[in-house]
């Protein structure tokens, strides 16, 4: 199993040179094809418009639109020409953010792996989330979520993979392969495990089995939920351990439910400080 493309979908001039320097080294370390979506994002719903303002106001702001694809484009062409060691191409589009979505959706699933910018902290624009979404339920493909870092690694040589005996987090590590082999080590956390479920004996060890067969070295950490999240049991290990990455299922409860209550996919996306790999 290896990843042969790489999809980046980019609607802020200001991610893009660290989020393709970050794409860029995977698909030159995986011989991977990249492929870049360069997006002119309409942020407020057509239904802002005055009555009889409409076809003006949509007129104008989907020519803003186009506009601001067409400079995230020549910022994209003008990084990637310099590049060596890897294929690539890119094209650009224009959407509602409403409609984000659909427009995304087709583009990256025909890729193996998406690379994106934390959707959520200061001075982002408000299409990050849906676009990350969209990649992980519409576009049904894995996402390297990354942080705004300098020391990001692209080659992580330990990786903790959270492990709850879910769809979406066995989805993750399966996907997770061609990174999980090249480590040296690989950490599966399960925190509070049930202890009546049929794997109570050994939480965690048909994952690790499955990786071991892989060819991953893997070690089972079985931890109690003693601080308020287990997002952050997760993120305390994963510093204990000086991992360099973490992979886990996103959104194992809904998303609605996430947005309002919160949830471990949720404030991973607004304060892991390492790349994320999650999938859905």
């Amino acid at each position: 199993m290896s990843w042969k493309t790489i999809f980046c979908a980019l609607s802020d001039l200001s991610r893009v040179e660290p989020t393709l320097t970050h794409a860029a080294g995977l698909a030159r370390l995986h011989g991977a094809h990249l492929d870049v979506l360069s997006l002119g994002v309409a942020r407020d719903p057509a239904t802002h418009y005055f009555s009889g303002a409409g076809a003006v106001m949509l007129q104008n702001t989907f020519q803003y639109c186009h506009e601001e694809a067409a400079e995230i484009d020549t910022a994209v062409r003008a990084f990637l020409e310099k590049q060596d060691g890897f294929f690539w191409s890119c094209d650009q589009g224009v959407a509602q953010i409403a409609d984000l979505g659909h427009h995304v959706a087709d583009r990256a699933r025909f890729a193996d792996l998406a690379v994106l910018p934390m959707p959520y902290g200061e001075g982002l624009g408000p299409e990050l989330a849906p676009l990350t979404e969209a990649i992980l339920f519409d576009g049904r493909i894995p996402a390297m979520v990354l942080p705004d870092a300098p020391d990001i690694t692209l080659d992580p040589k330990r990786v903790v993979v959270a492990w709850n005996d879910g769809r979406e987090a066995l989805r993750a590590a399966r996907d997770a392969l061609p990174m999980l082999q090249r480590a040296d080590r690989v950490h599966v956390v399960v925190v509070d495990p049930p202890v009546h479920g049929p794997n109570r004996s050994d939480p965690g060890g048909l994952i690790s089995q499955f990786l071991v067969r892989h060819g991953c070295t893997v070690e089972v950490d079985v931890l109690s939920k003693t601080l308020p999240r287990v997002a952050d049991v997760l993120l305390r290990r994963a510093q204990d351990v000086d991992a360099d990455a973490l992979v886990m299922g996103a959104y194992g409860h809904s998303r609605v439910r996430e947005a309002v209550f919160g949830g471990a996919s949720r404030y991973m996306l607004e304060h892991a400080p390492l790349p994320l790999f999650m999938a859905h």
